[in-house]
């Protein structure tokens, strides 16, 4: 079996960057040959707790939150495995689950990218597996089809709600959470695309694969938990914020000005719909809840940085 390296991105997560950590020490110890913690600068104690606890990991210190793109490239360059996983700082990895994903890479040498069954933190399956965007499976999000007609499959978004959790497939992206890749792979198309800051940059990275001739994988008989927010969870607003630029960049760099404004138009039109739905819904005392008024004012920030490009 390839000797493989461990990269976790950090920023601000102290609990769940230990968690992730001491799992990959129960689970992984005979499989993994390296972990490398880049830390984005963090302020909570994070780079303090790595170095006391965890001495056998490399910690990279950026000095500046570098993004999600750009610090998992420094810790590309400092890998020296054939395989090289890519886990967020807010995953628990299971009994196996590198072992399992390794052995898929290994038996398998059409696949540059591989990634588990993710399970939220309280068990259950976790949409992982996705298509790439498209006019219609966008156009599907921005006007509600996908929630309103979501038996029929035509109308899914880019969440593959019709696959199989069960069935090891070749897919068209993963979510970027926990991904196992081939050093060979990573060699020929590149890292991570350090224009997107956060988010996207997972759908890019897939698409740069299929693109190049490698396959991306699902593989169900591994597994971990994905607890999600360890570091997005800091500022909610602002990661709205930041996954709009993202898809605007995505949509511009493989679809031209065409694509860019098509993206960003949909994007108009889909957080105005939804600011009037549940403004409504608070005028009319139909939803007086928190997680209402929270959404309504997600949709109107990310609707005035799309008009005005003011962030706050």
């Amino acid at each position: 079996m390839n000797p493989l390296s461990t990269i976790i991105v950090s920023w601000n997560a102290w609990k769940y960057l230990h968690d992730c950590l001491v799992s990959l020490r129960q689970t992984s110890a005979g499989m993994v040959g390296q972990v490398i913690v880049v830390d984005n600068a963090s302020n909570d104690g994070s780079p303090e707790m790595v170095a006391q606890d965890f001495p056998e990991v490399e910690l990279i210190q950026t000095g500046a939150n570098l993004g999600f793109a750009r610090a998992n490239n420094i810790g590309l360059k400092r890998a020296s495995g054939s395989y090289v996983a890519l886990i967020n700082s807010d995953v628990i990895v299971h009994e196996k689950c590198i072992e399992r994903l390794a052995e898929f890479l290994d038996h398998n040498p059409s696949v540059g990218l591989v990634g588990p069954k993710i399970l939220s933190g309280d068990g259950h399956v976790q949409p992982s597996c996705r298509r790439l965007p498209t006019l219609w499976n966008t156009t599907c999000r921005a006007l509600a089809l996908d929630g309103f007609l979501s038996q029929r499959p035509w109308f899914s978004r880019q969440a593959l709600r019709d696959s199989d959790p069960k069935a090891a497939a070749v897919m068209e992206a993963l979510s970027g959470c926990f991904w196992l890749a081939r050093r060979e792979a990573v060699a020929q198309v590149g890292g991570l695309d350090e224009r997107f800051f956060f988010y996207a940059e997972d759908l890019d990275w897939c698409k740069r694969m299929r693109d190049a001739g490698w396959q991306v994988a699902y593989v169900p008989e591994a597994s971990a938990t994905h607890f999600g927010g360890g570091s997005s969870g800091k500022a909610p607003l602002r990661y709205s914020i930041e996954m709009l630029r993202a898809n605007l960049i995505y949509w511009r760099k493989h679809y031209g000005r065409p694509g860019q404004t098509f993206f960003y138009l949909l994007s108009v039109l889909h957080h105005a719909l939804r600011l009037i739905a549940r403004g409504s819904k608070q005028l009319f005392g139909n939803d007086s809840s928190g997680e209402n008024a929270y959404k309504r004012m997600r949709s109107f920030i990310c609707l005035r940085w799309l008009l005005t490009g003011k962030e706050a």
